[in-house]
């Protein structure tokens, strides 16, 4: 089973996103040999963790640790009691148990398992999580069905707290629980636990935040995510004799930092398990990038310095004493923590010039190159000139939130610039947007002598169809998705036209997956890559630039990457690959950090407004967009602040003072 997971992930090859690192990490710094170092590492930690290259490793390594503790048990007491999570992160888990239980390392036979949490009511349409924990694990191994324990879809609201007394006492009369089994979720949640969680909660009744359902829309591909469940509490939790959690990727960073290095909150759920003396987390780098030993491991160790690290620190130290670079003494490394670095170079003055230098160097007028210039520190290269480049916009106006002003200063440098639409982005179109063009065709109709009444009987059929509607996850007729298509589709081109792009440089490739007419998505395949690599190697461009935004909350922008970043691993062995280079932007939802960026693009304030003026030409997305995420800024407010805060973080550092600044990190294929 794992040999069979594993083998389609390498085959496709539509997961590279997952894969990129920043900057090399030090295996000392998450696996150090010896307890003792692993202890000084972690002083920050409030919770054993285990950091790994990869998620699966990871898996394996907690997978290792169960079958430890059911053998344990099954030894001591003749059972293990186990409460299970379906969360996507356990999925890995999982399949390294059905693996070990196929070798025959490890039987279920005597294992009782109860299910961590289940929605409710139960619908036999809607999602399930002992459905899920069925398909990816309870089937798939020799468990007694009788040992399967979970919440009763039979009962009712009247009957619920009884019920999940019951239920407790179910777990009591079979001894306690030896573990419990789930991953960090949104927020920190464990189960259903979301923030205001007590670390005395039992099981009960809770509603769904919007951003856990979200969250369940995307993990189980349904429109209609229930408002309500149940779940084991805190207290359940912290009562089991052993936890075990996990967490995997980028988007879980920032909450993963707040569990373990942060206070004890009910605001995040996870930092309850500090109270907890036998839990174990397992983390890839990505979901541990946050902590203080792979962030500023400074704090906790002697360094590899490379000149990624010693860019962080200096602006760290910066950040710390309210110093530009150029102003930092020996006395400001001492007293921080930076000593090492003083020594390493001689002096202050000697890493505060060599860290001035580099941060200088990323900054250029010019993002496709400058012709006839010595480009020995420009970030990109001077030749050839000008260059074929494109630009990959998952939705219909990303490439203008979040690069608008790099967009309009390479069309006018005279690049050849390409813009490919990924998906038409049609559910993003409200109905009231969709009636306002309606409303205009009915006077427009008849003054102009259309087929009156073809064009009545369509208009009345999406009328009716609208007021039909019983919930915004109602599925639109083809008809309805396919005019928000062109809504979005003509909204891009008015954009396109504005900053000056080649009517036939514009490409909507709407790449299958997206094309369900629901919020639910299909999954990446090569039918997707395939129209990605057709494109590429139609235009052999020189400069590529490709959404970075890896934990955007509704998950499309890092699907869309991903095919971006399968048709290049596909074609990067081809003569003009070799000469091409790949540029991710960010801005929708977050920017990158100052020690990342290799490319930064001024923009002066007229460019600005320029640029505001190119995100107001996608009108459907205002002040209607349904997916602003938890930020409640319209997009073109996000990306003007986001992108003056970048410039103001490079003065405040001691470099030139611009409005706003466009920040990108060059992707190197894998």
């Amino acid at each position: 089973m794992l040999n069979l997971y594993l083998k389609i992930l390498t085959q496709m090859k539509t997961n590279l996103s997952s894969q990129i690192s920043l900057e090399r990490i030090p295996k000392r710094y998450y696996a150090p040999q010896g307890e003792l170092e692993l202890a000084a590492l972690r002083r920050e930690e409030k919770i054993y963790t285990r950091i790994f290259e990869n998620m699966n490793d990871g898996s394996a390594y907690l997978a290792r640790h169960v079958v430890e503790l059911i053998k344990k048990n099954i030894a001591a007491k003749n059972r293990c009691v186990i409460a299970l999570g379906a969360g996507r992160s356990t999925h890995s888990v999982y399949a390294h148990l059905i693996d070990m239980c196929e070798r025959g390392e490890v039987s279920f036979d005597r294992v009782i398992v109860f299910n961590l949490s289940e929605f409710f009511p139960l619908n036999p349409e809607g999602p399930s999580t002992l459905q899920r924990l069925r398909e990816v694990f309870l089937d798939k191994v020799n468990i007694r069905p009788e040992n399967i324990h979970t919440i009763n879809p039979a009962v009712t609201r009247e009957d619920m707290f009884d019920y999940c007394v019951e239920y407790e006492q179910q777990i009591a009369d079979c001894g306690g629980l030896d573990l419990t089994l789930c991953e960090v979720g949104p927020a920190g949640a464990l189960g259903f636990n979301a923030p205001g969680s007590l670390s005395t909660s039992m099981t009960r009744l809770v509603l769904l935040s919007p951003q856990m359902r979200h969250e369940i829309g995307k993990e189980y591909k349904c429109d209609e995510c229930p408002t309500t469940a149940i779940t084991l509490g805190m207290g359940n939790i912290l009562g089991s004799s052993r936890v075990m959690t996990m967490a995997w990727g980028e988007d879980r960073a920032k909450v993963v930092a707040e569990a373990m290095e942060g206070p004890v909150t009910d605001n995040v759920p996870a930092s309850l398990l500090q109270l907890h003396n036998h839990t174990r987390i397992a983390l890839d780098l990505q979901a541990a990038s946050d902590l203080t030993r792979i962030s500023h491991p400074w704090k906790v160790t002697s360094c590899e310095w490379t000149d990624k690290l010693i860019r962080r620190a200096i602006v760290w130290l910066c950040q710390q004493t309210g110093k530009p670079i150029l102003k930092l003494t020996n006395k400001d490394y001492n007293d921080f923590g930076l000593g090492e670095l003083v020594a390493l170079y001689g002096s202050a003055y000697n890493v505060n010039i060599k860290v001035f230098n580099e941060l200088q160097h990323t900054i250029t007028g010019w993002p496709g190159g400058k012709p006839n210039a010595d480009d020995t520190y420009r970030p990109e290269r001077a030749n050839p000139y000008p260059k074929r480049v494109i630009i990959f916009s998952p939705h219909p106006d990303d490439d203008v939130i979040s690069m608008g002003g790099t967009f309009k200063r390479l069309v006018d440098q005279g690049h050849d610039v390409h813009v490919a639409y990924e998906t038409s982005g049609n559910i993003a179109v409200g109905d009231e947007d969709m009636l306002r063009y309606f409303m205009m065709m009915d006077k427009i109709a008849p003054m102009f002598g259309f087929d009156v009444e073809q064009y009545e009987k369509l208009s009345k059929e999406v009328r009716d169809f609208v007021q039909s509607k019983t919930s915004a996850g109602d599925v639109d007729s083809k008809e309805i998705r396919e005019i928000k298509t062109m809504i979005r589709q003509a909204e891009a081109t008015i954009a396109c036209n504005y900053i000056g792009v080649k009517p036939d440089h514009i490409h909507f490739l709407r790449l299958p997956f997206y094309e369900t007419g629901t919020i639910k998505k299909g999954d990446l395949t090569e039918k997707d890559v395939n129209i990605v690599k057709k494109l590429l190697e139609e235009v052999k461009p020189h400069q590529i630039f490709v959404a970075g935004d890896l934990a955007d909350p509704h998950g499309t922008h890092r699907v869309c990457t991903d095919a971006v970043l399968a048709a290049i691993d596909e074609l990067k062995g081809q003569k003009w690959m070799k000469d091409c280079r790949v540029w991710m932007y960010r801005g929708a939802w977050a920017e990158w950090e100052i020690d990342h960026i290799e490319m930064a693009v001024p923009i002066s304030p007229e460019e600005l407004r320029f640029k505001r003026n190119s995100i107001l030409k996608h009108q459907s997305q205002m002040e209607n967009a349904p997916f602003l995420g938890d930020d409640d800024r319209l997009f073109w407010q996000r990306a003007e602040d986001r992108n003056r805060a970048t410039a103001e973080l490079y003065n405040s550092l001691g470099l030139a003072s611009y409005e706003a600044m466009e920040a990108f990190v060059e992707y190197h294929p894998l």
